[in-house]
C-alpha cells in the first residue's frame, strides 16, 4: 500500500515565508533579543549550536560495509529507523536485504533536488513476515524542496504517525531525501519528539550519534517551534 501526501491548498495556513522570513534576516543580537533570555524558550539558534557541537562518531561496522558494497549512504539512527539518500531509496536489493517495509520520501518530485520514485516504483516490493504476521510494504511521499522557507512543519504529525505505524507493525522504515541530511532528518527528529517524548536537543543528539545531519535553518526553527508547542502541552516527561 502506498500514497503521496500533500495538504489541500484550500486549507488556511500562514505561509512559511511570512512566519520565518523576518527571523532569518535579523542580526544575531536582534535574534537573541527576539528569542528572549529564558532557558525554557527553544530557538533555532540554540538548535544550530547543538548541531555544531554534537559530534558524529566515525561510523564503522556491517551496515557501513553493506552501504559501500551497494554504493548507498544509509544509517540506522534509532531502532528500526534508517535515514538515507536517494541511492539507498532506489536500491531495492539493499532495501530487501535490510528488511525495509516502509519508505518515507521527504523529497518526492521531479524537480532539481527531489527524488522521483513514487508509489509505482515500489509495486514489486514484497510484504515481509515478522512476529507471525505479514507486514505490508508501504510508501509515503512529501513534495518538498530543501529551502528555509519550506513549511515542513505541516508534515510533522503525518510523518510521525507513518513512522510509528511502521515500527508498531514490526517493520523497518527508511526516511530519505536527496542526500539524507536535511528534510529526512527533520522528519525523523519530529517523530522522536512527538512519539518518543524527546526534546529537540535530545533528538538531535540521539540522531547525531549515528549520522551526520544538517537540517537547514528554517527547519531548525520549525523544530524549535514544535519543541515549544510540546512543552506547552506538557507532553514532555518533566
Amino acid at each position: 500500500m502506498s500514497w503521496r501526501y500533500a495538504l489541500p491548498y484550500q486549507r488556511s495556513y500562514t505561509p512559511i515565508s511570512d512566519r520565518y522570513s523576518t527571523l532569518y534576516y535579523q542580526s544575531p543580537s536582534r535574534l537573541e533579543t527576539a528569542a528572549g533570555t529564558s532557558s525554557e524558550h527553544t530557538t533555532g539558534r540554540q538548535l544550530q549550536r547543538v548541531l555544531h557541537y554534537s559530534m558524529t562518531p566515525c561510523m564503522q561496522g556491517p551496515l557501513r560495509s553493506e552501504c559501500a558494497i551497494h554504493d548507498v549512504d544509509c544509517d540506522e539512527v534509532y531502532p528500526g529507523i534508517y535515514i538515507g539518500d536517494a541511492a539507498s531509496a532506489k536500491n531495492k536489493t539493499f532495501l530487501r536485504m535490510k528488511g525495509i517495509t516502509h519508505v518515507l520520501n521527504a523529497a518526492e518530485g521531479c524537480r532539481y533536488g527531489q527524488v522521483d520514485t513514487g508509489h509505482s516504483y515500489y509495486r514489486d516490493m514484497p510484504s515481509i513476515r515478522r512476529n507471525n504476521k505479514d507486514t505490508i510494504f508501504r510508501y509515503m511521499g512529501f513534495p518538498m524542496v530543501d529551502a528555509p522557507t519550506t513549511d515542513i512543519s505541516r508534515y510533522f504529525y503525518v510523518a510521525a504517525k507513518f513512522i510509528d505505524n511502521a515500527l508498531s507493525s514490526g517493520g523497518r522504515v527508511l526516511v530519505h531525501c536527496l542526500v539524507g541530511m536535511s528534510r529526512s532528518a527533520t522528519c525523523v527528529l519530529a517523530y522522536l519528539m512527538i512519539c518518543r517524548k524527546m526534546t529537540a536537543v535530545e533528538a538531535i543528539r540521539k540522531v547525531r550519534m549515528h549520522r551526520d545531519i544538517h537540517p537547514n535553518d528554517g527547519f531548525l526553527q520549525q523544530l524549535a517551534d514544535l519543541d515549544m508547542e510540546l512543552k506547552r502541552k506538557n507532553l514532555y516527561p518533566y
